[in-house]
C-alpha cells in the first residue's frame, strides 16, 4: 500500500523556518509529479506548491512565493518543502500528495491520487 508520510511541522514564531519532509513508500516516485497543500481551520484546502517528476519544474501559489522552496530528490523517494519567513497565516495542517498523471507540476488538487496524513505547522506572532 501506497504511503507518503509528513514530517518537520511544529511550532514557530514570525520570521522562523521550517523544513518539511514527506518520503513516499510503495510508489514509483520518480513518475509523479508532488504537491503540498495546507488546510487551515475552518478554510478549505488550498495549493502551496508543485513540482514536476524530475525536479526541473516548479510552481507557487502567490502567498508562498520567494519565501518557500520545493524540492525532491528522487533516489531518497522523498520531496521537500522549505519553509522561510513564516508568518501566522501559514498556520495550517500541510499535507503532501502525488499525481501520477502530470509530468511539470500540477496545483489542482483533483489529480493527485495520494495523499499523507498532514504535519501541523504553527507560526505564533
Amino acid at each position: 500500500q501506497v504511503q507518503l508520510v509528513e514530517s518537520g511541522g511544529g511550532l514557530v514564531q514570525t520570521g522562523g523556518s521550517l523544513r518539511l519532509s514527506c518520503a513516499a513508500s510503495r510508489l514509483s516516485f520518480s513518475g509523479y509529479t508532488m504537491g503540498w497543500f495546507r488546510q487551515a481551520p475552518r478554510k478549505e484546502r488550498e495549493f502551496v506548491a508543485t513540482i514536476g517528476r524530475t525536479g526541473s519544474v516548479t510552481d507557487y501559489a502567490d502567498s508562498v512565493k520567494g519565501r518557500f522552496t520545493i524540492s525532491r530528490d528522487n533516489a531518497k523517494f522523498t520531496v521537500y518543502l522549505q519553509m522561510n519567513s513564516l508568518e501566522p497565516e501559514d498556520t495550517a495542517v500541510y499535507y503532501c500528495a502525488a499525481d501520477p498523471f502530470d509530468a511539470n507540476g500540477n496545483a489542482s488538487p483533483h489529480m493527485y491520487h495520494y495523499w499523507g496524513q498532514g504535519t501541523q505547522v504553527t507560526v505564533s506572532s
